[in-house]
């Protein structure tokens, strides 16, 4: 422990990271360096430098940085192209988040001359991983400190108790047992534990804060429209955004109506299942749109090979690989099959769903002449489709005749 002299924590300002804090600079007798990313959390993060300040650390080891506009083109952009789904249905908006923290650590890390890096994640989740992966893929011969798998502090009681004897302010919502965890991005929010915790038990309506209930949305329709260069949504309803300000954008609109909530059992890459509900207002909306705009721009080889890298994509930043040659090799296939797919969708919003009922594309590979059941002026001629099935029926047929 003694070679340990200074450590970069991810640090939220809240009851866990606090503490960890205290114990950093007990047990290892470092200094501790605290580094608070916003990623469009919606927490005021002011608290958190005053909570470091009070608790020893040198106002110049205090980082607290705004990288909501990185998080969303170079993390989330990427990972929509992809139409990443880990098991289908969950949109990763907790997964995507912790390889940008991680790297921000270690750039941090190599500023202040940190010997370590350390992080709260439980060392039941996959968040441990996560992180720890990042920090080794950017910097292989980092130390890491991960307080969870180390201390005996192993219940909310005993955190608080350390941090009364410590000195630790704990505000009054911390004390009573918490109902359910919580954690949020510009993407999403996720909640888990508690009162989730019985999957046969339907998701209280308190547990919910980035949408309303899809039954007290509004009763009329809304329509919108969002626009796509090469991939990336670039305006809605004419109007362009950066990145972080478009999903702003879109998540306001999901909250409106009700969109993007996901109560789903999932299995965890340390090996067990886990109940949690996710809201992904504005990310819902997103997939809905690229996926329709790719409906019309994508060949079809190239659209079902994405479908099939797309679970693979999905596991590895699920899994923490985001930093792994095989998901960089993954990216640079799907960004090259993203050049054509611009060009607009429009959606209609209602009652917790968003329908995609239009979309048009200077690049589009659609052709009414072709596809109509009209004259189609010999654009296609029918009597090839002879030929056509007979091919591909000749195995078939050689195999049905074998069996007779």
């Amino acid at each position: 422990m003694s070679d340990i002299k200074r450590v970069v924590l991810a640090f939220s300002g809240g009851l866990d990271t606090s503490v960890i804090l205290k114990w950093l600079q007990q047990t290892y007798a470092c200094e501790v360096v605290t580094f608070t990313a916003d990623l469009g959390q919606g927490e005021e993060l002011g608290p958190a430098r005053a909570k470091a300040e009070l608790m020893g650390v040198k106002p110049e080891h205090i980082f607290i940085d705004d990288l909501k506009e990185e998080f969303v083109k170079d993390y989330v952009y990427p990972m929509m192209r992809a139409n990443a789904l880990y098991e289908g249905l969950y949109l990763l908006g907790t997964s995507i988040a912790r390889p940008l923290i991680a790297k921000r650590q270690i750039e941090i890390a190599k500023m202040v001359g940190a010997d370590a890096v350390s992080h709260g994640a439980t060392g039941k989740g996959n968040d441990q991983v996560r992180f720890e992966l990042g920090y080794y893929g950017l910097n292989p011969d980092i130390k890491v400190i991960a307080p969870w798998r180390e201390w005996d502090l192993t219940s909310r009681t005993r955190l608080i108790e350390f941090a009364e004897a410590h000195q630790i302010p704990v505000s009054k919502d911390k004390r009573g047992e918490a109902p359910f965890s919580t954690d949020a991005n510009l993407l999403h929010t996720s909640s888990e534990g508690k009162v989730l915790e019985d999957p046969w038990q339907e998701v209280p309506d308190y547990v919910f804060s980035r949408t309303v209930n899809p039954e007290d949305a509004p009763d009329t329709p809304e329509y919108i429209t969002v626009e796509f260069d090469a991939g990336d949504a670039v305006a809605i309803n004419g109007e362009a955004f950066s990145p972080a300000n478009l999903l702003a954008k879109l998540n306001d609109y999901g909250r409106t109506h009700g969109i993007g909530r996901l109560d789903l059992v999932e299995n965890r890459f340390v090996g067990m299942k886990s109940r949690g509900m996710y809201e992904t207002p504005g990310g819902t909306i997103l997939h809905t749109a690229h996926r329709a705009i790719e409906q019309l721009t994508l060949d079809r080889g190239a659209a079902h090979l994405k479908d099939e890298l797309g679970p693979r994509y999905a596991e590895l930043v699920y899994n923490g690989f985001w930093f792994s040659p095989e998901r960089e090799m993954l990216q640079a296939a799907i960004d090259h099959s993203q050049q054509q797919v611009s060009g607009t969708v429009r959606l209609k919003l209602y009652k917790g769903s968003a329908w995609v009922v239009g979309r048009k594309s200077p690049n589009s590979l659609y052709s009414e002449k072709v596809v109509t059941f009209e004259d189609d002026a010999g654009a296609y001629d029918q009597r090839d489709a002879e030929g056509f099935i007979k091919l591909n029926a000749l195995r078939l047929r050689l195999l049905g005749r074998r069996g007779a």
